[in-house]
């Protein structure tokens, strides 16, 4: 007789095999790949349910939208983000690297919420009560409305929502709490999905919002199953750098709004602080023009940002030169000393090492900063000096055109706000006459100066 033969089937993409194996081969995760009965053939017959009024499908005009408004958090930058505020019963994921602000970020979120009546419970499953109370007498996040719970069982968790019947809850975090209909510890795929599906189902039924928090893995992925991302309605990247204060909040999913929105926050010592206006936070504050800097008009979703980018050329001789770059993408810092060495008569690029970077921390991976970053570096080749009211922005291609970019009218709208009388872009044509514009610019902001001095002395 036969032995019967086993099928095992990873639970998050369906790949399967004839053993079992700890991590999916198609997927990569770990822990999902579970034992499933052989399929035999028989098929039974699923019996429709009789539907009440209130579940009877309806037109969608008849659909009341009254419940589904955004309500703002009190937070200017992190509803910019949301798409106006909190839907009632939306399930919002923020994620980010530990020690970010994540924590200090909603605990801010619940004290504006409780401040205007509604009530708030912040289950805290990695901290102590006591704990989070301290944060929130130092950040000024008190408020009677605002309830806290230290507990990790999920069935715990919903009692504790029964007994206070918020009007926003937040969870701190979905892979530190547990269920017991499920095996596993927690953070497990498993876990994770049995935790989330419960709370979301809550949510939804009780008109709730929810807020939860998630962990990420070594390479910045959201730990757990990709079916966390699928479930909840808003997922939130919270970005930063330790050694940097700024914060970025970014939207990778929204049911409510738009993605390409980014919110700008600070970390300081009375907790975490709006930034409505980043651009100063990205610009040297040297009053004396210096050689090697050019400023930009970045794009980070629909914000326009100055942004100053810094470059030094030094002579080497070693054979082969450095290619140091902070904030830009080096493949493109390449592309453009190549360029300049090209097609702008920049000779002996070859034999300098060249050291790109940008003010504040900040990363610019779109191209629209090429210009700038040519203008910079030409600018450290020549030791000359870019006027304080020159902007540049726009693409540049091997043939060294200089291409148009996304919402360029609001990139120079900006830049004349900000000041910046002289502004580069693609109305320049070529990268060699970008070049040679700054530097006349130069020459005859020098020429002006020059003036000046010989009008005092006589």
């Amino acid at each position: 007789m036969a032995r019967p033969t086993s099928t095992f089937r990873c639970t998050e993409c369906g790949w399967s095999t004839v053993k079992w194996v700890g991590r999916c081969s198609e997927c990569q995760q770990w822990g999902t790949v579970v034992d499933v009965a052989e399929a035999t053939g028989i098929v039974r017959a699923v019996q429709a349910v009789q539907l009440g009024e209130s579940r009877t499908a309806r037109p969608i005009i008849e659909v009341e939208t009254a419940d589904a408004a955004h309500r703002p958090t009190g937070i200017g930058e992190f509803d910019r983000v949301l798409g106006g505020g909190v839907v009632a019963g939306a399930a919002i994921l923020l994620s980010g690297e530990p020690g970010v602000g994540k924590s200090t970020l909603l605990l801010e979120v619940a004290a504006k919420a409780a401040a205007t009546g509604r009530r708030v419970l912040y289950v805290t499953a990695e901290e102590s009560t006591a704990q989070v109370r301290l944060r929130a007498g130092r950040t000024g996040a008190l408020h009677p409305e605002l309830y806290l719970a230290a507990e990790t069982d999920l069935a715990t968790i919903l009692g504790q929502v029964d007994a206070v019947s918020p009007d926003l809850l937040i969870v701190d975090s979905v892979q530190t709490v547990a269920s017991s209909l499920s095996d596993g510890l927690p953070g497990q795929p498993s876990q994770v999905r049995e935790v989330a599906s419960t709370l979301i189902r809550i949510a939804k039924e009780r008109q709730l919002p929810l807020l939860l928090v998630g962990h990420v893995t070594k390479d910045g992925t959201i730990a757990g199953p990709r079916l966390l991302e699928h479930l909840v309605d808003v997922v939130c990247q919270f970005e930063g750098d330790r050694q940097n204060a700024l914060r970025f909040v970014r939207a990778l999913k929204n049911r409510f709004g738009p993605t390409d929105e980014v919110g700008c926050f600070e970390m300081t010592g009375d907790g975490i602080a709006e930034v409505a206006d980043p651009s100063g936070l990205f610009r040297s504050s040297g009053r004396t023009a210096v050689s090697g800097t050019c400023v930009t008009v970045a794009l980070e979703g629909r914000r326009a940002l100055a942004v100053e980018v810094q470059a030094l050329v030094v002579s080497t001789t070693a054979p082969q030169p450095r290619r140091i770059v902070n904030g830009v993408d080096p493949s493109r810092v390449a592309m453009i000393i190549a360029v300049l060495e090209r097609r702008a008569a920049f000779k002996g690029l070859g034999a300098h090492d060249v050291y790109v970077s940008t003010v504040g921390g900040v990363r610019l991976a779109e191209p629209g900063a090429d210009l700038a970053i040519a203008v910079a570096i030409a600018s450290a080749v020549r030791d000359t000096a870019v006027p304080h009211e020159l902007a540049a922005f726009g693409e540049i291609s091997l043939a060294g055109e200089v291409r148009p970019v996304s919402a360029a009218k609001q990139r120079a709208a900006e830049a004349s706000r900000l000041g910046y009388t002289t502004i580069l872009d693609v109305e320049v044509g070529t990268v060699r006459a970008a070049v040679s514009r700054a530097m006349l610019s130069a020459a005859e902001l020098r020429g002006s100066a020059r003036e000046r001095e010989l009008d005092a002395a006589f």
